[in-house]
């Protein structure tokens, strides 16, 4: 089984432009989450997937090996179908932009199950959703999980709602997932479903056509990156850890 990395990285961004190529530490965003997806075991390709000009030629100096793909793909998913059109791999893992400090213990997790099932096409990640997180903010998409961990359903809203003010034990979605080639070329091709069209949530578009999801919940300290502000939240964790030391 042949496995492939791929990092999506888009110069635009209403939020944040220029995203991936922000300073962190003396080194570009992108710079530091190819180091940590570097540190995988288990990867037979790893890459940096770009629409951009100006990030292909910062990775090429950084020596990142990269791929430049079309500037009209609305998701990164349909950017790692564009990939999977061109490789010969059989199972690839989106790794996000924007997590600089993703732990590789967390990636690894991805290449482990699908090796352990070979079957599975579809494999995604939750995580405890932290208490200073607000539950309502639709910018953060929540998991609900069956017990053998298939994923039931995603949404921006809070998902499940306490009717009787019982404790809930909410779950985020993580941008780290990984497919099949089969499953990754269904989606390239696939139109738009009604549930993913009002939720906006790529995965949605394999549960409506029936796909089974394995969702499998990990530990992160990870921080992401959305917005200019989270640069330095990022570099304190950073010299918490010791990086460049």
């Amino acid at each position: 089984m042949k496995i492939t990395g791929v990092i999506p990285a888009r110069y635009q961004s209403s939020r944040f432009p220029g995203k991936p190529l922000a300073p962190i530490c003396g080194r570009p965003m992108i710079w530091w989450v190819y180091q940590q997806a570097s540190k995988v075991p288990g990867f037979d390709e790893l890459c940096v997937a770009t629409d951009s000009d100006r990030i292909y030629e910062a990775c090429k100096e950084l020596s990142i090996p990269v791929v430049m793909t079309k500037d009209t793909h609305p998701t990164g998913t349909d950017r790692l179908g564009e990939i999977a059109e061109k490789s010969d791999s059989d199972f690839f893992v989106n790794i996000q932009g924007d997590e600089p400090l993703i732990e590789p213990s967390v990636i690894r997790t991805i290449i482990d199950y699908k090796k352990a099932h070979p079957e599975v096409e579809v494999i995604n990640t939750m995580t405890a959703l932290e208490p200073d997180q607000d539950v309502t903010a639709p910018s953060i998409v929540k998991a609900a999980a069956a017990k053998n961990d298939d994923l039931l359903y995603l949404s921006r809203s809070p998902i499940p709602r306490s009717k009787k003010g019982l404790p809930v034990d909410y779950k985020r979605h993580l941008g780290l997932y990984g497919l099949s080639r089969e499953a990754l070329l269904f989606y390239a091709h696939a139109d738009r479903g009604y549930l993913e069209s009002i939720e906006d949530v790529e995965m949605l578009r394999f549960l409506e056509n029936g796909y089974r999801i394995k969702i499998l919940e990990v530990t992160s300290d990870s921080l992401g990156v959305d917005l200019p502000e989270d640069i330095e939240k990022v570099e304190k964790r950073m010299a918490e850890l010791g990086y460049g030391r």
